[in-house]
């Protein structure tokens, strides 16, 4: 005990019977870690660091009756390893990590008279994990018969159970469970859902497992510009659904997704949409997915537009613009896929700057419409980087709600490629460098040059300097 042991070691005598390595430094059962001691009967390893747990780790132990691994740190057990011991009676897997429980994981455990599970991360078990147990099986076909059945003591307290209605045949089993087969402690508690924290298992109805079935109270919704809108859908599932919305925009924008459950089997989910503009128009998905499946619901939005479909280069505003409203625009920078804008509010229209917005109308040249993008307070550039190559555009910027005006609007045609910029940098590189070694050579030197006859290199250096 508290010895600084990593391995099992391997000169154990043959005839030993128990052995007890307990507050070691054990991380490991590899494969034949007891071989050599095949008379073995009690083997105690609690209280290591033991994670992993060969197949085979338990080959050779025929003998086998008692197996303790309390206090470790094992998440899954391999448990075909117990085809190996035949005889095990006593199997102690508490204060472990274990949180699946396969279903054929008590097969090969005949002869078992007690185990504990408790004290582990087990939330969700099938009752067919005890129903294919031999000890169990026996039990069934000796009921009513005059045949002694040894009794089996079963720990499973202190797991956080999910009580919902994947746990619906377990917790039947574990009301229905008696002699031979004993709980140790038969008050197991739920630690989930909320409503049912706390909750002992005698306690609870739990409903078969649904498939999620969504449904909206209006899958078309219409929302007039400016104002908060909030989509809503309501889900039936059980187990508890996961929720989420999709939708495509072309801009994107934080929305605000709650959802809350309004009953046991049935949830609901608000997708809030504020200040609804043009851009938000389109079909949102409420989806909804439990391990039965997923099923989702459409809701189309609308929203007014505050632009009326017109032919370029006009526009006809839907509220008459006022007085003296105007917005010089001018393009900042220009690239092969978009530009970069800037703007000026005059006088009149930037009265109260920080609380004017503005309004981008951008599109080809020839669009009947075009798409708004809409400019909080205080901003007066923006840049549109998605555009094609060799394509004219028009953009124009105006106070929200207002046409925009006469000269309020620019036209210009992207970059045909992108080669053609580099070449263009290029070029000016090459004409910078030539100016730079035009301009550091001595004025005397064109001079000198001028005057070149032949002979003129052996009177150079006597001209260059007067010069």
């Amino acid at each position: 005990m508290s010895a600084l042991l990593r391995q099992i070691p391997a000169n154990i005598p043959q005839d030993i019977r128990k052995i007890r390595i307990e507050n070691s430094h054990l991380t490991e059962l590899p494969r034949g870690s007891f071989e050599n001691v095949s008379a073995l009967e009690y083997l105690w390893l609690n209280f290591n660091n033991i994670t992993v747990m060969h197949i085979k780790s338990l080959e050779y132990l025929l003998a086998l009756k008692e197996l303790r691994l309390q206090g470790n740190k094992l998440s899954s057990v391999p448990w075909t390893a117990f085809q190996d011991t035949p005889a095990l009676k006593i199997l102690d897997l508490k204060h472990n990590r274990l949180d699946v429980l396969p279903e054929h994981a008590l097969r090969y455990l005949p002869n078992l008279t007690y185990l504990d599970l408790s004290s582990n991360q087990l939330t969700v078990i099938s009752r067919d994990v005890f129903y294919s147990w031999p000890v169990y099986q026996r039990s069934q076909r000796a009921e009513g018969q005059i045949e002694a059945i040894s009794n089996a003591v079963l720990a499973l307290h202190d797991n956080p159970w999910i009580c919902d209605c994947r746990l619906r045949g377990f917790v039947q089993f574990i009301k229905s469970v008696g002699p031979p087969i004993i709980l140790m402690n038969s008050y197991l508690t739920c630690s989930s859902p909320k409503f049912r924290a706390g909750k002992f298992f005698h306690e609870v109805e739990l409903n078969s497992c649904m498939k999620p079935l969504t449904s909206a109270l209006d899958t078309n919704v219409t929302v007039p510009l400016g104002l908060n809108v909030t989509l809503t859908c309501f889900v039936q599932a059980s187990p508890s659904p996961a929720v989420w919305w999709t939708y495509a925009l072309k801009l994107l924008r934080a929305f605000n997704v709650s959802t809350e459950p309004i009953s046991e089997e049935t949830v609901r989910s608000e997708l809030l949409i504020p200040a609804a503009r043009p851009a938000d128009a389109g079909n949102y998905s409420c989806t909804a997915a439990n391990f039965l499946g997923n099923t989702s619901v459409a809701i189309t939005l609308h929203v007014g537009v505050p632009w009326a479909s017109t032919t370029s280069p006009g526009w006809a505003p839907i509220a008459p613009a006022e007085p003296g409203a105007h917005v010089e625009v001018r393009i900042a920078k220009q690239t092969v896929y978009g530009i970069t804008l800037e703007w000026f509010a005059a006088a009149a229209a930037a009265a109260e700057p920080g609380e004017t917005w503005y309004t981008l109308l951008v599109g080809r040249y020839d669009a009947a419409q075009k798409d708004a993008i809409y400019i909080g307070p205080g901003i007066n550039t923006y840049s549109v980087t998605d555009l094609l190559p060799a394509t004219k555009y028009e953009v124009c910027v105006a106070v929200r709600n207002q046409a925009p005006r006469k000269g309020q609007c620019v036209v210009f045609v992207t970059g045909s490629d992108v080669s053609q910029l580099e070449q263009r940098e290029k070029l000016i590189h090459i004409v910078v460098i030539v100016c730079a070694m035009v301009l550091a050579v001595p004025a005397g030197m064109y001079a000198c040059t001028a005057e070149a006859r032949p002979g003129c290199l052996a009177r150079c250096p006597g001209t260059c300097p007067r010069r």
